[in-house]
Formats: structure tokens, C-alpha cells, sequence
């Protein structure tokens, strides 16, 4: 009986979540509607998916009412660059937290955990006056440093701790056997066995750096140096009210990367929320 019953429950799971998912991707169709809409077909009486002409001229529209693909490029590099130094600095820090024992370890450990109950509200005003003082207002270092040195490198770098941590230690006594050294460990032994860790960083890493909105909207007055999340809201009339053809129109464009990332990567980005429960 139970073989005649597994299809049909089968059919109520699919028809459950197909349901349950209707919340969140009936949104995303709505901005793929409206980016090719009129402003007032937007806004129309009548709620409908499909425009009643579709104005493709909405995208080419979005790269001439701002540099939007000067915006584009900085968004991209600065979240390449933000990946590429986090993941460089957390596996080796998190290496050290994991397998060199030191005075005062376990008190840096709780240190560096402590600074991710901090919103980035609180230290939004220290680190103003930081790069005021340093120069570096109006450039895209500020956007570059604090997400490398600050709440997220430090989830980058207690993920890659506890990845490390949970590596067989008898994998570094045979190569310390074989005359490696400490880094020579790390960068021959640990690092390539760190792949999945550093894959599920990376990732999250770079969507952090390419959805901030609050450092660039601080450190930045030059519209030439806006990244996407800053320049998405800058579609205004001359009366500051939002121009939402276009604003749906960029911001179809600005998820492109972020769909990319997820369907390539989905498994990783799972697994990396696990990584932190990892024993150690």
C-alpha cells in the first residue's frame, strides 16, 4: 500500500513547495516585468505580468542616464578584490588559530567572535573618522579594507579556523616528518585539503562585498566611483522621486552576477553555514 501512496505524496510535497515558493520568486518576475514597462503601465490599475508593450530601450536608457557601466565595473572589481584578500588573510589567520598554539589564542579567538555581534551601524562612525584621517575618503580603499579587516573577514576567518581544525593532525606530523616547515605545512598540506572551505568564503565573501550599501554611501561623492547597490538608487526624477522602470531595469542587470553564483555554487554556499558548526 505504502508503494501506491509514495507517488501521490510525492506530488503533495512538490505541489507544497511550488506553493510555498510562490512568495519569493513572484517579486523577481514582477522587476523582469517592470524593467521592460513604462513608468505608468507600472503603476496601472489592473496588476499584470506581461507588459502591454515591451520597452526594450528601458536597458540601453540605464547606461545613458548615469555611468552605470563604469558603476558596474567598480562593483565587480572591488568584490574580486575584496574575495581574493579575504580569503588570503583568513586561511592564514584562521590556520594559526587552528593549529599553532600561542599565549593568548583562545582570548584572540573570543575577540575576533565578539566583533561580529557589533552591527556595522556602531562602527560606521569610528571608520569614518579613520579614513578621513588617512585620506581615503571619496576612493574605493575603505570599500576594499573594512570588509577584509572587518566583521566579514572575521566570519572568513573563524569559518576557515574550524575547518582546519577538524583536519586529521596526523597529516602534519607525516609531513613535518618529510622536513616541511610550519608554512610549508600550510601551503603544500592544509590549503589544497581547504578547497571546499575556501570555496564556501569566497562565495559568501563576494556577495557581501558586492551588496554593501551602507560603506559606499558614506565614503563616496563622486558618482564615477559608485558601485551598483549606490547607483541603483540614484534613478530619481528632478523632484528625487524613483524612476522605477529603470531602477527595475538596472537592477535585473546587477543580479546577473549574483544568479551566476548561486547556480554554479549552490552546494557550496550550503555547506559553508555548516562549516561553523564544524567541531573544534
Amino acid at each position: 500500500m505504502t508503494r501506491f501512496q509514495s507517488p501521490f505524496v510525492r506530488v503533495c510535497w512538490y505541489l507544497s513547495l511550488a506553493i510555498l515558493a510562490v512568495p519569493f520568486v513572484f517579486p523577481f518576475l514582477w522587476m523582469l516585468s517592470g524593467a521592460v514597462k513604462s513608468q505608468t503601465e507600472i503603476f496601472a490599475p489592473t496588476l499584470t505580468l506581461l507588459p502591454e508593450t515591451w520597452h526594450w530601450e528601458n536597458y540601453a536608457e540605464v547606461f545613458s542616464y548615469q555611468p552605470f557601466a563604469r558603476q558596474y565595473f567598480n562593483s565587480l572589481y572591488i568584490a574580486c578584490v575584496v574575495t581574493a584578500g579575504t580569503l588570503f588573510i583568513s586561511s592564514l589567520a584562521g590556520y594559526a588559530l587552528a593549529r599553532i598554539r600561542f599565549a593568548g589564542s583562545g582570548l584572540l579567538l573570543l575577540l575576533l567572535i565578539s566583533a561580529l555581534m557589533m552591527p556595522e551601524e556602531v562602527t560606521i562612525i569610528p571608520n569614518f573618522f579613520l579614513m578621513k584621517w588617512l585620506g581615503l575618503m571619496n576612493t574605493h580603499m575603505p570599500l576594499i579594507l573594512l570588509p577584509m579587516f572587518g566583521s566579514q573577514g572575521v566570519m572568513a576567518t573563524f569559518l576557515m579556523r574550524q575547518y582546519f581544525t577538524a583536519l586529521p593532525p596526523e597529516l602534519e606530523e607525516a609531513a613535518r616528518m618529510d622536513g616541511l616547515s610550519r608554512f610549508g605545512i600550510f601551503w603544500k598540506v592544509a590549503l589544497p585539503l581547504s578547497r571546499p572551505a575556501l570555496a564556501a568564503v569566497g562565495i559568501i565573501t563576494f556577495l557581501f562585498s558586492w551588496n554593501l550599501f551602507l560603506e559606499p554611501l558614506v565614503f563616496l561623492s563622486d558618482i564615477e566611483l559608485f558601485t551598483l547597490p549606490l547607483a541603483l538608487s540614484n534613478f530619481t526624477d528632478a523632484y528625487g522621486l524613483p524612476l522605477w522602470h529603470l531602477q527595475m531595469a538596472a537592477t535585473s542587470l546587477a543580479v546577473v552576477p549574483i544568479l551566476v553564483v548561486y547556480i554554479a555554487a549552490q552546494r557550496q554556499i550550503v555547506e559553508s553555514f555548516a562549516l561553523s558548526g564544524v567541531k573544534g
